[in-house]
């Protein structure tokens, strides 16, 4: 796919391509940080198979904008957790969630995560990135699952125990904690702690550096480093969101709704 077929289509997300070949996907609600629901949810699973597709491309940055990289609206959670969400609008959901993941993975270059401030919903689409920096106000945090009611179903459980352990990020997926910068580097979350108005400039550097490389070298380096995720995700990323939207429905069966109804 050619840059011009899909690079207008997208209303939360601004995308540019420069002659390096460095493509700029900023994520944003109408000129300011993203607020997650159902729009991004779809467009960005469109938007990674659209860059998938894309040979012009040689690396993709991923930031955000404002003072935040995603967050989402307390109600967003809370009607998921009260069962307020059909078993259609469900199986949608989670052909969604099931793309949106492996369409990211699905892309053939070098990633990088240039995450501008905290990130407490869908921290998957900067922790898969093959390079993370991040400010130093960033926390990591999994707030729209488990503490508001949600099975952590969507790539959370198949991550997080990979960055931090399974011990460990069963405990941070458990409660909720935010995973501030500093440990986050310690751990091995993110590559570098760069300072806000640095942050683009860095990711743009290393991105440049990276595009100048072979591209068949760029493509096969990618292929080897997201095949174990690739697998991982294969195994356990369509059961955790089915059973997301199981534990949400039974929120709802509590309430004595007709799980029947569309």
């Amino acid at each position: 796919m050619r840059l011009e077929q899909y690079a207008d289509r997208f209303k939360t997300a601004n995308v540019e391509r420069h002659d390096s070949g460095v493509l700029t996907i900023r994520l944003h609600s109408r000129g300011d940080s993203l607020w997650w629901g159902a729009l991004p949810h779809r467009e960005l699973a469109e938007l990674f198979g659209a860059v998938a597709t894309d040979r012009d491309v040689r690396s993709v940055v991923i930031t955000g904008t404002g003072e935040r990289f995603i967050t989402m609206p307390d109600q967003g959670a809370s009607a998921l957790a009260a069962g307020r969400i059909t078993p259609h609008a469900w199986d949608e959901i989670i052909r969604e969630g099931h793309r949106l993941v492996t369409n990211l993975l699905d892309i053939e270059v070098p990633t990088i995560a240039a995450v501008n401030g905290p990130v407490d919903v869908h921290s998957e689409i900067a922790v898969l990135c093959d390079i993370v920096l991040c400010t130093p106000g960033t926390y990591f945090q999994d707030a729209a699952h488990f503490p508001s009611g949600l099975v952590p179903g969507d790539s959370m459980q198949v991550i997080w125990p990979l960055l931090l352990g399974p011990n460990r990020g069963r405990y941070f997926l458990l409660t909720g904690q935010a995973l501030g910068a500093d440990e986050a580097l310690q751990r091995g979350v993110v590559g570098e702690i760069v300072e806000t108005d640095r942050l683009l400039a860095r990711a743009a550097e290393l991105a440049t550096d990276l595009a100048a490389r072979n591209p068949v070298l760029l493509r096969n380096t990618r292929h080897a480093l997201v095949r174990p995720l690739r697998r991982a995700m294969a195994h356990d990323l369509h059961i955790g969101l089915a059973l997301e939207a199981i534990a949400s429905l039974a929120g709802r069966d509590e309430e004595g709704d007709d799980l029947t109804s569309s």
